[in-house]
């Protein structure tokens, strides 16, 4: 009997959906698609990453991202710009990277400094060139049935991918997301009804958390608290798409902390049919889409 129950335990481990190799799957993807870009219309595609101040994580996030760009073959506009620069300033670089036609996509890193109001620096970006997929009118059209947004949002946008590449059906089922922000939790709750899941959106606020998890098929969390999820609110066989990126005390580690998730991961691990790791899950993903975001962008303009 014992053998029997050992490979039972085996069998119920879930498949680490690994985020870091499908990444470098599109990546390579996309490089071939810029290359035939470039030979066809003689340019290729541009992204202008702005960073605003010294943050060492923004200058972390925007470094991984520019280094990207050079990977696959897109042109990497770097703008840096003073902490101390008004909004006025960094508003008037926006309009001369929208009327640049080299650049094909703008990312301002968040966040911005307290001087500065994000809202009205982020809607003076091109729709055109909204990368990022969180323009108003981007958002808007992704909540609108028979609309489509030019950019979906490139966290969400990640979180589909992942389901759809490693072979999970969303039709159909029903789809349970933690958190609503405006980056993740909103947009990835349209992407799911409009790839026809039956979804449910619940917060801190949400009585009775565990029993609306445990009857999911499909789990996103972007809740920002770590191993908030444990393994028995999981649906045996669920796939778990973890966003969270949480810092907990590990003085084994350089830093003195490592990254979780909001997933307990060991536990969910042995309920779970999929489930995403942190790091190397949606991380290294949304960076591939925002590569991709970008090429489509050139793509659709030069096709103009």
């Amino acid at each position: 009997m014992a053998p029997s129950s050992e490979k039972q335990q085996q069998e119920k481990k879930a498949c680490i959906i690994d985020g870091k190799a499908i990444a470098q799957t599109i990546r390579s993807e996309i490089t071939t698609e810029v290359k035939l870009l470039s030979e066809k219309y003689g340019m290729v595609p541009g992204l202008a990453v702005v960073l605003v101040g010294s943050r060492k994580d923004s200058q972390s996030y925007v470094n991984l991202k520019r280094k990207a760009c050079v990977e696959v073959g897109i042109k990497s506009f770097n703008v840096d710009i003073p902490e101390q620069v008004s909004e006025a300033e960094l508003i008037a670089k926006v309009h001369e990277l929208n009327a640049n036609p080299d650049v094909h996509g703008i990312l301002v890193q968040l966040p911005l400094p307290s001087h500065m109001v994000e809202e009205n620096v982020m809607n003076e970006i091109s729709i055109e060139k909204d990368v990022d997929g969180l323009h108003p009118m981007n958002i808007g059209k992704l909540a609108m049935k028979g609309r489509d947004p030019l950019f979906q949002p490139c966290g969400p946008k990640a979180c589909l991918e992942l389901l759809s590449r490693s072979g999970i059906s969303v039709k159909g089922k029903r789809a349970v997301v933690i958190g609503r922000s405006n980056i993740v939790g909103l947009p990835v709750s349209l992407l799911l009804l409009k790839a026809d899941a039956t979804v449910t959106i619940i917060n801190s606020h949400t009585p009775g958390l565990e029993s609306i998890i445990r009857e999911a098929d499909i789990v996103i969390s972007a809740a920002g608290k770590a191993h908030l999820i444990k393994g028995d609110w999981i649906k045996p066989g669920a796939a778990v798409i973890d966003v969270g990126t949480n810092a907990v005390a590990d003085p084994s580690h350089r830093t003195g902390y490592r990254p979780v998730g909001d997933v307990d991961f060991d536990q969910v691990c042995e309920v779970a049919g999929w489930v995403t790791p942190v790091p190397g899950g949606v991380g290294p993903m949304t960076i591939a889409m925002l590569l991709r975001n970008t090429f489509d962008g050139a793509k659709r303009k030069m096709e103009q």
